[in-house]
């Protein structure tokens, strides 16, 4: 549905990643260039500090169209709506916002629609917020029981190689990702 050959995303995805693990530039840069490169158009996401550099990127960016949410199972609907339409989206949201889109993920599981989804993990390493608990554990098995396939990144290197392969798989294959991002890699929160 995108003009660029599967070869050539593929390669020029592959090419990122590898690049990107040997360059000095940060993950969230590394990730925008690999997501750009698999031909991502559209971003949707709930505003989260885990996030922000690449909402910041994403909103920078006129060839991409981006989208704040009320609530993150509106980023499922326009992802599987991006599709229809001829365009490969993201939905980035935090792992407290995937309790509130469970039921919404059924529409691409059940529809084969590509999804991509990056979720920036709380309830881990260093959390200061007791109410992030319970989802943060409950995350991967949630998204594993309504049918997504989740891979998980614990280091920079990890997720951007991570991401690109997502890519792959969620618009190559018709595959539901979710890339849990590890709160060890946030760092602890500052309030």
């Amino acid at each position: 549905m995108v003009t660029a050959s599967v070869e050539t995303v593929q390669a020029k995805t592959a090419s990122l990643a590898t690049d990107a693990a040997m360059s000095g530039r940060q993950w969230p840069d590394q990730v925008y260039d690999v997501l750009k490169a698999a031909g991502v158009s559209r971003m949707s996401y709930v505003p989260d500090a885990g996030h922000t550099t690449l909402i910041r990127l994403f909103s920078e960016d006129q060839e991409v169209v981006t989208n704040v949410l009320t609530t993150e199972e509106e980023g499922i609907a326009i992802a599987a709506g991006s599709w229809l339409g001829g365009k490969r989206s993201v939905v980035l949201m935090q792992s407290s916002g995937v309790g509130n889109c469970i039921n919404m993920l059924s529409l691409p599981v059940q529809a084969r629609f590509p999804l991509l989804v990056l979720v920036t993990m709380r309830g881990e390493w260093a959390e200061f917020n007791p109410w992030q608990v319970p989802m943060g554990q409950a995350t991967e098995a949630s998204l594993k029981a309504i049918g997504l396939r989740v891979l998980r990144a614990e280091t920079a290197s990890d997720v951007v190689e991570t991401v690109a392969q997502a890519a792959l798989m969620a618009f190559d294959a018709d595959q539901q990702i979710a890339v849990l991002i590890g709160q060890r890699l946030l760092g602890k929160k500052k309030w």
